[in-house]
Order: structure tokens, then C-alpha cells, then sequence
């Protein structure tokens, strides 16, 4: 594999893990890839975007430039024109393509944790994570999905966007009961968000798995809620990992369809640098 650059941009971008990651299964394949990190924000992406040299493959994208990704793009892949953000870039005869791993990330997370499939599900929280979240559930196959939020209307954006995947959402208050029972529910509220423990409680007893996308807050309120209830509850390393070994594939070969060489080694290699084993 000939050299290459990479790097994550985002703002803040320190905390960011997947250069431990992207570095470690770099190592582990033999590959002369580097993989940097970088402060952008919106108003230095596209001056920042221009300065790179032929020898920067690829971006992986993070907060708050996803939307910026996906609007520089001259190609984009299914769940980036559904969702209308993009994690990645890969450079392209004509210009960038843009994906979006995020889901895909969710999907083998969710599976990590035997959801194979569901009929009803729950997300927790109206956000830019949101999107992908609800992606990752119509292909799971579920069909409704109810959205809790703080403020209902904002889950206005998901309730379009489950029209155009066939997805029946139906946007609630965070607070208050809840009558039906779901398969599946996934939090999506930044880290350090608090849930009262009642409401907390009300969303274990109905909630079925909890995949929660934090990590390095936890456990979270809500984690503590469906432990109390005894029900399975992971945070957000598994959607994390997987979204990363997504965006490799891109990198290789354009098709994140299309799995790396002994891909089950450098995702075993990949977990261990992201626990810090």
C-alpha cells in the first residue's frame, strides 16, 4: 500500500481517540499511513481543505463539520445523501466523496450486543447523532420509533427523515411515562447530560437494550438506570470502533463495503487501542 496521509478534523479535537485507532491498525497491516489530528472548525474548513497536499488521502470528520463534509463532496454514498452529513472524505478524480460510517458504526455495535433484528425502538435525544441512529435502525429492520427529547418539535428533522426510509417516528417529551415496551432504545445525549432518575427509570423498564453513544462518561444516568432493571447496557466504544473500521475500508479501496485484510485481527487490535490495553 503506497504512503499516505491522514486525519481527523473536528473543534474540540483533542480528546479525540481515533488516532490511536486508525495508527494501530495501520501498524498492524504493514501500511506507511499516517493518521494526524487537527482543530478545524467551520469557518477555516474549506481554507484548511485546499492547503492539503496529493499526499492526504482522506479525512475522518468529526462535530462540528459534518455537514460542511458532506457539502464539498462531489460524490456521496447512500447514508450521506439520506442523512445529509458525511464522517469522510476520500480524495476522488473529481475532487472528494464523502461517507458517512456512522450508522454502519451503530449497526455493528447493536449486533456486538445480539440485536439482530427489532420491531420497535427508541432514541433518546433529538441531535446530529440522531440521524444516524435512526438510519441504523430502518436497517435493522425496525419500523417505528419513538424519539424522546426535551423539546419535541425538535425531532421534526427525524420525522422527515423516517418518511424517506420508511420508518414511522413519533417524537414524545423526554419526561413521562411510558406504555409501550421497545426492543431496542439508543441515547444519543452528549456526555455529562444528566437524566433525573425517574425519568432514567421510566425509559429502563420499556426499553429493551441500551446502546448509549457516550463514551468517557461513564456510566451514565441512563446506564444506571437499565443496570437497576437488569437489562444489557454498553456505551459508545462499540459504534466508535466499527464507524473507524468503515472509514479504513473507504481509505483502502473507495468501498466501505469491502472488508480490510484479516479484518477480524485489526479489529481485535483496534479494540485493544481504544480501551488502552
Amino acid at each position: 500500500m503506497a504512503s499516505a496521509a491522514l486525519e481527523v478534523w473536528g473543534d474540540p479535537i483533542a480528546h479525540s481517540l481515533s488516532p490511536a485507532m486508525h495508527s494501530a491498525a495501520y501498524a498492524f497491516l504493514g501500511w506507511d499511513w499516517t493518521y494526524g489530528r487537527r482543530r478545524v472548525d467551520e469557518s477555516t474548513f474549506a481554507t484548511e481543505l485546499a492547503s492539503l497536499d496529493p499526499r492526504h488521502r482522506g479525512l475522518s470528520l468529526t462535530m462540528p463539520l459534518k455537514h460542511a463534509a458532506f457539502d464539498v463532496a462531489s460524490e456521496r454514498d447512500a447514508r450521506a445523501t439520506v442523512t445529509g452529513a458525511a464522517n469522510t472524505l476520500i480524495r476522488s478524480g473529481s475532487g472528494w466523496r464523502a461517507f458517512h460510517t456512522d450508522a454502519g458504526g451503530i449497526v455493528a455495535a447493536l449486533r456486538e450486543q445480539g440485536v439482530a433484528d427489532a420491531g420497535r425502538a427508541r432514541i433518546v435525544g433529538a441531535g446530529a447523532t440522531a440521524s444516524a441512529a435512526l438510519v441504523a435502525l430502518s436497517e435493522l429492520g425496525v419500523r417505528e420509533v419513538e424519539v424522546a427529547a426535551r423539546r419535541p418539535d425538535a425531532a421534526a428533522g427525524l420525522v422527515l427523515l423516517g418518511e424517506r426510509i420508511g420508518v414511522r417516528v413519533a417524537a414524545v417529551p423526554l419526561s413521562g411515562d411510558r406504555p409501550r415496551t421497545v426492543d431496542v432504545t439508543i441515547a444519543t445525549l452528549p456526555g455529562g447530560v444528566s437524566v433525573d432518575p425517574r425519568t432514567a427509570d421510566a425509559l429502563a423498564e420499556t426499553g429493551g437494550v441500551l446502546m448509549d453513544v457516550v463514551y468517557g462518561h461513564w456510566p451514565t444516568d441512563l446506564a444506571r438506570a437499565w443496570e437497576r432493571v437488569g437489562q444489557s447496557a454498553r456505551g459508545g466504544e462499540g459504534m466508535l470502533l466499527h464507524q473507524a473500521v468503515l472509514q479504513i475500508r473507504a481509505f483502502a479501496t473507495g468501498d466501505v463495503e469491502d472488508p480490510l485484510p484479516r479484518e477480524d485481527e485489526v479489529v481485535a487490535v483496534m479494540r485493544r487501542a481504544l480501551v488502552g490495553d
